[in-house]
């Protein structure tokens, strides 16, 4: 199959890989020329997967009308640009032609999920959603992974399954779109709060309160917007959770550690030098609990951590002081 994948970071670059592996003719899109030519040039994308050597087979260009004459579009763009880029692909792409997004968080003008950005542009193109525990680094390395593929329409999603999976990369399929893209978007908001938690010097106890009370949070706001709450229990809620707050791979981690050891959030983001999701995120998250009345005091307060300068001790200690409660109130 023809496939392009736009976005030629570290996961835009891992992905185009494994499918070249999977013996699909693949062309990978850059925005910028220079860095289309250099990867190309070395087989290697030395700024987001160094070390990781790229297999022959792969089309390298920064031309997305190139790019467009595909089967199968794989986007793997950073948040912030993924409205921008779909425009653009709109103009471009026939109708029929699936689209797989790889990008996890929220629309940062609209809150709206990245399935509803791309249906809206690309009324007349099948979405799915391909998220779970995935770092780029190891998906490039071949280490063995599984993810989700979430969409409505079954055959999309069954045939999402069949290109991409390998003996290293293992793909289920599910319906519910709505949590598989909550799961992929606020667990980057937990995982910087883990970072920060690290920062501030808390221990195991610490971050497993966290990341329980985390999904407890996730679950509520997915439930109100029609998720399957069970959702939240596989591969692209607690799976993706785990992995993203207790790895040094995960840029959200590495720069809550930075602001929690008294880092401004700016100094924080200009050293892990890479787009942080879980900023994008926790705005969006915010807001969308604000707009559903949902209570998600963690969101709450790593929006007042990003956004208002709080103090992260401060706000970890008005978390504990909280009202009593029992655990079994999710809603």
């Amino acid at each position: 199959m023809k496939i392009s994948v736009i976005g030629s970071g570290g996961w835009g670059t891992a992905i185009s890989a494994l499918l070249c592996r999977n013996g699909h003719a693949v062309t990978l899109w850059s925005w910028k020329q220079e860095e289309s030519d250099a990867i190309a040039s070395h087989k290697e994308n030395k700024e987001f997967l160094p070390g990781i050597s790229l297999p022959e087979g792969i089309t390298y260009t920064a031309d997305l009308e190139k790019a467009v004459f595909a089967e199968m579009v794989v986007i793997a763009t950073p948040s912030a640009v993924l409205p921008k880029t779909v425009q653009s692909l709109a103009a471009l792409l026939p109708a029929g032609i699936p689209i797989v997004n790889l990008t996890k968080g929220l629309s940062a003008d609209t809150n709206e999920r990245f399935s509803e950005v791309i249906r809206r542009l690309c009324p007349h193109n099948p979405v799915v959603i391909l998220t779970g525990p995935s770092h780029a680094e190891e998906v490039g390395r071949q280490i063995p992974t599984t993810v989700v593929a979430a969409s409505e329409n079954t055959e999309a999603a069954a045939l999402v399954q069949d290109v991409f999976m390998s003996p290293c990369f293992r793909v289920y399929t599910t319906q519910d779109v709505i949590g598989a893209e909550l799961g992929g978007a606020l667990k980057n908001v937990i995982a910087l709060c883990a970072g920060i938690m690290d920062g501030l010097g808390f221990g195991d106890n610490t971050k497993a309160a966290l990341m329980t009370r985390g999904l407890a949070e996730m679950s509520r706001l997915g439930m109100t917007m029609g998720a399957n709450p069970a959702t939240f229990a596989g591969l692209s809620g607690i799976g993706d959770l785990i992995v993203t707050c207790t790895s040094m791979h995960s840029r959200n981690r590495r720069a809550g550690i930075l602001i929690g050891q008294g880092k401004s959030v700016r100094e924080a983001l200009d050293e892990v030098h890479t787009v942080v999701e879980g900023v994008y995120a926790a705005e969006s998250a915010y807001k969308l609990a604000t707009k559903h009345h949902v209570e998600m005091p963690i969101v709450a307060a790593a929006y007042r951590v990003l956004f208002e300068n709080a103090s992260p001790r401060e706000e970890v200690l008005t978390l504990m002081r909280r009202e009593k409660k029992k655990e079994s109130e999710i809603i």
